[in-house]
């Protein structure tokens, strides 16, 4: 008797997702939203745009509480986490992680929802992620020179010569690759949380199993329908010819990684690279945080010591200060 495809397993990217042989994908986190609106505990108001009805591109925005008329703050371009398979720019868990961050660093972001996979293989997240960037900073630019309709936020409070883009876990990995395509296009700065990162060659901090290197294959050509192997820059940059860092454009680079966590060492080897490359920025930053894992501090946030440390420490880094920073951050 023939299988049903709507029940039949074709990929099991659990706990992210299930795709059936019917092209039906099943996610198993990350799909509820979270509406816009003001943020309670830190009077941040936040607001849906929609950037691109056709390519269905959108984002959302956060403006922290009380902000005077004109006055120019910090722009955060910010890609959620989640494999590049799950969750969203409203899902409950970056939201409230933006609130908390737009309100500390008194910045306002952008929270692209991108396309994810399968439906939309990689490259599409990063083609989402250039658009919004460069619209984001066409927003910013002054009217005269802007060429298209500005966001209202942006254009009366985001500052051109502030732009940061950042994010989390795969998120992260599309802050890096946009910031390789960005080259002089006036990204000031560039924070990558625990960045998804892999490679053929196994690092410490990912033990010496092959199953683990076999998994990193499956999982990333799933990601990306095999376009890519797992040497490709878009997924171990630390393969990159040192010559090529060059097009890295950013001044200045905050990577976060996590004790417990097996990426630790591609993050902390991205930032000893990237320090002897050809990259003509001038500060990059690592700070670790010991006994934790894998983006603990989505979860955390706001309810414990290292959480909130961290948050100062890319607060500090937003606000291109070092007071407060602790033991475990290095430059």
């Amino acid at each position: 008797m023939a299988m049903d495809p709507d029940t039949e397993v074709d990929f099991d990217f659990s706990p992210f997702l299930v795709r059936y042989k019917s092209g039906c994908v099943h996610r198993l986190m990350g799909s509820s939203r979270v509406k816009a609106g003001v943020d309670a505990a830190t009077g941040v108001t936040c607001k849906d745009v929609v950037i691109d009805a056709d390519a269905g591109l959108a984002a959302r925005l956060y403006l922290p509480k009380d902000v005077p008329r004109s006055k120019k703050l910090p722009v955060l371009v910010y890609f959620h986490g989640g494999a590049f398979a799950v969750h969203t720019a409203f899902s409950a868990v970056h939201h409230r992680f933006l609130n908390a961050l737009a309100a500390a660093a008194g910045a306002v972001a952008v929270s692209i929802d991108y396309r994810l996979v399968p439906e939309h293989p990689l490259p599409a997240a990063y083609d989402d992620a250039w658009a919004v960037l460069r619209w984001t900073l066409a927003s910013c630019a002054p009217a005269s020179a802007a060429g298209q309709d500005q966001e209202p936020w942006l254009a009366e409070h985001g500052d051109a010569a502030r732009v940061f883009v950042a994010g989390d876990s795969a998120g992260a990995n599309i802050a890096h690759n946009v910031a390789m395509k960005a080259g002089g296009a006036g990204v000031e700065g560039m924070v990558l949380l625990h960045p998804y990162f892999r490679g053929k060659e196994l690092l410490p901090s990912e033990g010496t199993d092959p199953r683990f290197s076999q998994r990193v294959e499956r999982t990333w050509g799933f990601a990306c329908a095999g376009r890519y192997g797992t040497d490709h820059p878009f997924i171990n940059p630390l393969a990159m010819p040192a010559e090529e860092w060059a097009a890295l454009g950013c001044r200045r680079a905050l990577v976060t990684v996590a004790g417990l966590d097996t990426l630790r060492d591609r993050g902390r080897r991205y930032v000893e690279t990237l320090r002897g490359s050809a990259w003509g920025g001038e500060e990059a930053v690592l700070y670790e945080t010991d006994g934790e894992g894998h983006v603990y501090f989505l979860e955390k946030s706001g309810r414990g010591e290292k959480a909130d440390k961290e948050m100062d420490a890319v607060v500090s880094f937003i606000k291109g200060r070092r007071e407060g920073w602790i033991v475990g951050s290095t430059s």
